[in-house]
């Protein structure tokens, strides 16, 4: 595999713009090369001569033996030296950029020979891009010191907690009889200060550095130094519970600022808690150490591999110079990371893996999901049988005339709208419904409302099948949603939210299932629903509950991100609510007034909602992007595609004309004609789900996010004074 490639393969998605452009740098060097062959072709071999020179130099023998110097040709290293650096096409030196930050510049000492000005430039651009390299290697190295200062506080903490925990009358006996409890806890802390020697060790000389280093790995004589030490116990008067789970109580508290109840509970199940939260917070921060790492390493190796080609195509030897300053350069030369990597391992292997080093290296090797094919073969299978069913099933309905006979319309307006609601769901999920026609009876009408209890029983099915990793995290996401805006709002909370805008006819269809089955006319199959005054009344509110819903979630978001555009977002839903309610009425009354104000809201919500869709949640229609009137960066290379979906998108966000326009089709139903319309929305929210998502994650690469946060089990007092070193 070329390193261009290999390159691409290894870096953190998150971080591609900051690592060193190769291809980039390979155009300038090709540039190079094209100038050369057209005005400096390479000379030919002189003629007869076709073994190397190196072949026709005296044999100097096996031994290695030395030959004296000749007096008359003396030759010292020194000599050499002078030589090689008058050899040298390059100089590189550190210097002050004009906004104060240090960076490497190189000086290209044969600028006036025939073509080196591409020369130049190629410097000059290779230049930026190792300046760009370490300016982020740097900001990074210096965020995992003070991520290691956090975990070395919180492992302290954890210590002292674990002591606590163990010996609950620890305290009561140092009070009691003046015992010092230093020893105690002096093998704990030993381990725990593994960490905070990393912050300590990175600023310092590389000499005390390497006895930072053998002090932490010989555990006894750390032991022997630590009786010194204040006991850990007394870390607990300065640490409180942090509030990782966010509840309806606590945003409550919030609000009437009444203060949360943090303070420490020593039992062993607190511990295990606070045990696992710390476990995955080190595996995480391990996990973002080694990519770091790798990032040093493969820039390293960008430039490496770049010089040895500008090397081979100009005939000169300029990466010797350049991969020097590489070397001696923050990039190369700093080994915080992997001091700190050291020291992770120590503490984690002593405090979470029971000393057990193989463990405890398992455990932080970042595990490879295995990729599993089943799902994909199976859904492909059932999809296909699905389709030919359908098929089979219009044809039978064509061919037998099935929607003329009588009690179509009965089947149409009771038993379609309860398989509807599966339909819609079945379609979101990316496969699709059956039912059946025929003759009917009490159990026959029942079969729906089975399905949908099976449904639900699987979804809050407590064993450990059918997924239920997966059940329980859409369930939390949709309680969530239900408690808007009683719970912080993440994406998966306010992306399901989005979903269930586009499943508006199926709470209408879960309305009627209620309606149908509690009346008990399911027995003769009769619709008395839509002459019920509460049905239609609730009609009115179901059809704005998920736009509700967003529109608590973008409130909440308002007031804890302090961002305007949540408000913004959050009148696009209610203009949706008041355009549902308004068509709502019309189809309800069908009058002149209703219908003249349906077409307003209606009209507003669709232009307000299309905006939003195009501008903020896809991030297109920026003229001044380098892609017109799309975005600087599109992960599919044809922008047709873009505009394609731009006008796919507002022709599907018309769909509620059909309401409006009153359209009538002769060889559709009613019911037919509204769950057409409801999947033209499903499958706009489906297109709008995959360039959502690619925004999104265009935006974590352009902010560098790579890494979840983790939450941690305890919070320090703002009034803590800094441990000394």
């Amino acid at each position: 595999m070329k390193f261009g490639k290999e390159l691409r393969s290894q870096m953190v998605p998150e971080w591609e713009e900051a690592y060193v452009d190769y291809e980039y740098l390979k155009t300038f060097l090709k540039d190079i090369q094209h100038y050369r062959q057209i005005h400096k072709p390479p000379p030919a071999n002189p003629p007869g001569l076709t073994r190397k020179l190196t072949l026709y130099r005296n044999f100097s023998g096996l031994t290695g033996l030395k030959v004296p110097n000749s007096p008359t040709t003396p030759s010292t290293s020194s000599d050499h030296a002078q030589l090689d650096l008058e050899r040298q096409p390059i100089l590189v030196n550190a210097v002050k950029k004009a906004n104060g930050e240090d960076g490497f510049e190189t000086t290209f000492l044969a600028d006036a020979e025939d073509g080196g000005e591409y020369e130049l430039v190629f410097f000059r651009r290779l230049d930026d891009e190792f300046n760009k390299v370490v300016k982020f290697y740097k900001a990074k190295v210096e965020e995992v010191l003070k991520e290691a200062d956090v975990l070395n506080k919180q492992m302290n903490a954890l210590i002292a907690f674990r002591i606590k925990v163990d010996n609950p009358k620890h305290s009561w006996f140092e009070t009691a009889t003046g015992v010092d409890m230093n020893h105690l806890a002096s093998a704990a802390a030993t381990s725990a200060a593994a960490l905070s020697t990393s912050l300590s060790s990175g600023r310092k000389s590389d000499s005390k550095r390497s006895g930072d280093h053998m002090e932490i790995i010989d555990e006894d004589r750390s032991n022997r130094r630590s009786n010194n030490r204040p006991a850990p116990l007394e870390i607990l008067d300065r640490v409180t519970v942090n509030n990782t789970v966010d509840t309806p109580l606590s945003t409550i508290r919030v609000v009437l600022k009444v203060p949360n109840q943090n303070e420490l509970k020593f039992s062993t199940e607190n511990l295990q808690k606070f045990e696992g939260q710390l476990r995955t917070a080190f595996i995480e921060f391990y996990y973002k150490l080694k990519l770091l790492r790798s990032y040093s390493f493969l820039n390293t190796m960008a430039i490496s591999k770049i010089m040895k080609k500008y090397d081979k195509i100009t005939i000169r030897t300029a990466s010797r110079a350049y991969m020097k300053m590489v070397d001696n350069s923050y990039l190369g030369s700093s080994d915080e990371v992997r001091k700190i990597m050291d020291r992770v391992e120590v503490t984690f292997i002593k405090h979470f893996a029971n000393s057990n080093r193989k463990k405890g290296l398992y455990a932080l090797k970042p595990k490879t999901r295995k990729q599993k094919h089943g799902v994909s073969a199976s859904l492909g299978f059932f999809v296909g049988f699905t389709a030919a069913l359908v098929l089979a099933l219009v044809l039978i309905i064509r061919s037998r005339a099935i929607i003329e006979k009588d009690g179509s319309k009965q089947y149409m307006e009771t038993l379609f709208p309860l398989y509807s609601l599966f339909a819609f769901i079945v379609l979101h999920m990316l496969m699709l419904p059956r039912s059946s026609l025929g003759d009917y009876k009490a159990i026959t009408e029942l079969l729906p409302a089975g399905l949908l209890v099976l449904v639900i029983a699987i979804m809050i099915c407590p064993f450990n099948i059918i997924y239920r990793s997966s059940r329980y995290f859409l369930i939390t996401s949709i309680f969530h949603c239900v408690c808007a805006p009683l719970y912080k709002v993440v994406l998966a909370d306010f992306f399901l939210a989005d979903q269930f805008t586009s499943q508006v006819q199926a709470f209408r269809s879960f309305e009627f299932y209620i309606c149908y089955y509690s009346s008990g006319k399911y027995k003769v199959r009769e619709n008395t629903c839509k002459s019920n005054d509460v049905y239609n009344t609730f009609n009115f509110i179901v059809a704005g509950i998920p736009y509700w819903w967003r529109l608590l979630q973008c409130i909440r978001r308002l007031f804890e991100e302090k961002d305007p555009n949540q408000g913004w977002n959050g009148m696009k839903y209610f203009a949706t609510i008041v355009a549902v309610t308004t068509r709502t009425a019309y189809t309800r009354s069908h009058t002149i007034e209703w219908k003249v104000i349906a077409w307003i809201t209606s009209g507003i919500a669709a232009a307000y909602s299309t905006y939003w869709d195009l501008v903020h949640d896809w991030g297109l229609l920026n003229r001044k992007s380098k892609n017109r009137w799309l975005r600087d960066k599109l992960l599919i290379p044809h922008s047709s595609v873009y505009f394609g979906v731009m006008v796919l998108n507002v022709l599907l966000r018309l769909a509620w004309l059909q309401t409006l326009l009153d359209l009538e089709v002769s060889f559709l139903h009613h019911e037919s004609l509204v769950t057409i319309m409801a999947s033209l929305e499903i499958i706009r929210r489906g297109v709008w789900n995959f360039f959502r998502l690619e925004n999104e994650h265009l935006n974590n690469v352009g902010k560098f996010r790579a890494f979840k946060s983790v939450p941690l089990p305890f919070n320090y007092d703002e009034g803590e004074e800094e441990d000394e070193d």
